[in-house]
């Protein structure tokens, strides 16, 4: 599991942790910036209260110098000097500041800094300066009018007078101004006070959020994490710890309960050693426990052929339709097979450039893009390869450790299985022989019946309404418990069993105990057998009771019609009449197969499912190669 960036802890810590920093290093920032700017907003103060100071010092001075207005050439020449000149400076200065002012613009000349300063109004203080400038270009320009042109020999009494008249106007206009600088200059105190608000509030959060991803990311995980392990170095290795992130504590737990469902698959594919009795058993349930571990569309067990060239396929498990059947056959030579057998060691294969009829080409052509190839140690067998197919993925190193560690394990669980299953069909061989000792002169007619029995029932297995009941593993049960149909005669006289002509009413009435019996025998075997919690002739009780029944009901031993008679009894109640009428018995000759295909098909829907008629007839190529091959005439 590759773990995401934003998913790592060292992220989702350290972002908040950044960004924290990043408002505080920016609150810093901003507030440093803010006083500069508030030494600027309070030189622009300190400005405009000059220009308050100026005006009332003119109207004051102006006030004074009407009061004693000169009246005398001496006393003219001696107001040029001071009043006139105090007058000349104080209108340029507040020119200069209110034109500066208007102008955004503060001059170094002006301020004394040594730079200029940039000045930012709001509407209000704008619109306000405005009208202070405008006010005083019409009050400067009204006074020069009545100074005069002559600024050697000015009016002075005139403009004095002026002054006195007008200077409350621009007394009061500077109030104005100052009071609408004071006011943005207090907006702007507030924004900083909220900006610093927000800081707090912002940095006070991250911390939160901080605390938070350490609580429910790093202590929560680790206190769930040491519960499971102490639950896990207890024994319980079903407990699974809580993955409560996704991070590295979480990949921590991913991993810990990855290795817990490894070994609970070990523990119970062991406990199936003791439990399992067929290898299809054995597929399904790797096929089912494996789905974590690797890709898996189709598992099977290859054989190595008794002239050691080839791979037989033993048997194999795939949900949809499988690509290969039971015994199809591979050379070693040149393939995977061969590369995997040398070395002992699992290999994998992609299906990309299949050039060859080798299994990959059978995988490809059904849609599985990559193979694995485990090699089997079972004692005293010909090497054994298990394969494993997918259809999306292809397999990794990690995939292949992993089959590699469980190979033991495997290849005991098939060794018991084999063993298992080869003591089964001993034992089933050997209980269809002791009846079929009992009637010496029926030929090959059990391996003969056996063949068309498994035919007839893959065919029902490809279309019709049986396909979804029929798998590979009934067709083997029906091919291995048909021979034992007549189980049930070891329990009928000689005298009835071997008499040559036709049997009277109580002869015939004993014979037709023969599934009762054989039902009987198969399931005392089959009880001993549920006593160990397995299941093995379930199919052949099927088979040895009711396949002397007829589908319109008119059989024995139970009259069972239709659908009430199991299915693997119709198959080979219409197998083992097609090898009767096609085979020479003491009483009759045998007869031709066409004859013998017309009056069964007139026996279809009485004596036989028409479904399963139809699939001999559907299947008669492969009876018929059987039937020239095995054919007792």
């Amino acid at each position: 599991m590759v773990l995401s960036r934003l998913n790592s802890l060292k992220y989702q810590i350290g972002i908040p942790l950044l960004f924290l920093f990043i408002i505080l290093a920016g609150s810093l920032g901003f507030t440093i910036y803010s006083l500069k700017l508030r030494q600027h907003d309070y030189l622009i103060l300190n400005h405009i209260g000059q220009l308050q100071v100026i005006a009332n010092n003119l109207t004051e001075q102006s006030r004074n110098y009407v009061k004693q207005a000169p009246d005398s050439y001496d006393k003219y020449n001696r107001d040029l000097e001071t009043y006139w000149l105090t007058l000349q400076k104080q209108t340029n200065k507040f020119n200069t500041i209110i034109t500066e002012l208007n102008s955004r613009e503060l001059s170094s000349g002006l301020t004394g800094e040594e730079e200029t300063i940039y000045c930012n109004y709001d509407d209000h203080s704008q619109n306000q300066l405005k009208d202070s400038l405008k006010y005083w270009i019409i009050f400067n320009s009204n006074l020069g009018q009545q100074l005069g042109n002559d600024l050697k020999n000015p009016r002075l009494t005139w403009g004095a007078e002026f002054v006195v008249k007008h200077g409350d106007d621009l007394v009061e206009s500077t109030q104005l101004l100052s009071i609408a600088f004071q006011r943005m200059m207090e907006a702007k105190l507030d924004k900083i006070r909220l900006f610093q608000w927000i800081t707090v509030a912002v940095g006070l959060f991250s911390l939160f959020i901080v605390f938070f991803i350490i609580q429910r990311r790093v202590i929560r995980p680790l206190s769930a994490a040491v519960t499971g392990f102490k639950k896990v170095a207890q024994g319980n290795f079903n407990h699974q710890v809580p993955v409560l992130a996704h991070n590295e504590l979480g990949q921590m737990a991913i991993a810990l309960n990855h290795l817990l469902d490894r070994l609970n698959s070990i523990f119970r594919l062991t406990d199936r050693i003791n439990q399992g009795t067929k290898l299809d058993e054995m597929l399904a349930f790797i096929n089912e426990e494996f789905q974590t571990f690797v890709p898996l569309d189709w598992v099977g067990v290859f054989f190595t052929s008794a002239d050691g060239k080839r791979m037989v396929l033993e048997r194999c498990y795939c949900e949809a339709t499988p690509p290969l059947k039971d015994g199809d056959t591979f050379i070693i030579k040149g393939t995977s097979f061969e590369q995997v057998l040398e070395n002992n060691l699992p290999i994998s294969a992609d299906f990309g450039d299949i050039t060859h009829a080798t299994i990959e080409e059978k995988f490809a052509t059904e849609g599985l893009q990559s193979a694995l190839y485990l090699p089997l140690n079972i004692v005293n067998s010909d090497p054994v390869v298990m394969v494993f197919a997918s259809a999306k993925q292809s397999y990794s190193n990690e995939h292949i450790e992993f089959l590699n560690n469980i190979a033991a394990t495997v290849s005991h669980v098939l060794e018991k299985t084999v063993v298992v299953e080869n003591l089964v069909s001993a034992a089933i061989s050997g209980l269809a022989k002791l009846a079929e000792s009992r009637d010496p002169e029926t030929g090959d007619h059990l391996t003969r019946m056996a063949l068309y029995s498994a035919i007839i029932a893959e065919e029902l297995a490809l279309e019709g309404e049986y396909t979804a009941l029929i798998t590979p593993q009934y067709v083997r049960d029906v091919y291995n418990f048909a021979p034992m149909h007549d189980i049930g005669k070891v329990g009928i006289s000689d005298s009835i069993l071997l008499k040559p002509g036709r049997l009277d009413p109580e002869e015939r009435q004993e014979m037709e105990r023969h599934p009762t019996i054989g039902g009987e025998v198969l399931r005392k075997a089959e009880q001993q057998m549920q006593a160990m919690g397995h299941s093995i002739f379930s199919i052949g009780i099927e088979i040895a009771e009711c396949h002397h029944e007829k589908f319109d009901g008119s059989g024995y031993p139970k009259q069972l019609k239709q659908q009430d008679i199991p299915l693997s009894a119709r198959i080979v109640a219409v197998a083992d009449v097609f090898d009767a009428l096609t085979s020479k018995r003491p009483y009759k000759e045998a007869w031709p197969i066409k004859k013998t295909l017309d009056v069964m098909q007139e026996d279809a829907g009485k004596h036989f499912d028409p479904e399963v008629i139809a699939a001999m007839f559907r299947a008669l190529p492969a009876i018929t190669d059987i039937y020239d091959r095995l054919k007792h005439v």
